[in-house]
């Protein structure tokens, strides 16, 4: 019987350990700090290499080719978010060339967001949807090929 009163004890222990890992809830908090804060546009990437700014290098990154790009997202820890953008036109020319320039439009849009594993979700406004983030790069993927955009990054202010 004394057996039986010192085993109940050490289960009750074993499961109270087993119960309270580590890993209840954290993922989803440290993935939500990860996003929190300004995010600049590094990267507008097409399809195939162009030399809009005629220097004689290429790049499939527009933001090499326009001085006039820019881009931020500020997302808050209170969950809300607000965006700005130039907008850029892309228009082909021939032979598999493509004109681009900022227009003289800006996107901006606010609202709510909220983190599921390794994507961050815009809700508020349809200028952006789910974007993806992996350490200070979020990436909005469009998949376009030219004349469109195929994906927007963009990097942790620092």
């Amino acid at each position: 019987m004394k057996k039986i009163r010192a085993f109940f004890p050490c289960l009750f222990l074993i499961f109270l350990m087993m119960s309270c890992s580590s890993d209840d809830g954290d993922g989803a908090v440290a993935a939500e700090v990860q996003v929190i804060g300004i995010w600049d546009l590094s990267e507008v990437n097409v399809s195939s290499a162009q030399d809009i700014d005629m220097d004689g290098t290429s790049s499939t990154n527009l933001m090499n080719e326009l001085d006039c790009a820019s881009g931020t997202i500020l997302i808050d820890g209170d969950n809300t978010w607000t965006f700005e953008q130039t907008d850029i036109s892309v228009t082909a020319i021939t032979g598999g060339q493509y004109f681009a320039q900022c227009t003289d439009n800006t996107t901006m849009g606010t609202g709510a967001w909220i983190v599921s594993g390794n994507q961050i979700t815009f809700q508020g406004s349809n200028t952006l949807g789910t974007l993806s983030f992996s350490g200070d790069r979020l990436t909005y993927a469009v998949g376009d090929d030219l004349p469109g955009i195929q994906s927007y990054v963009y990097v942790r202010r620092e």
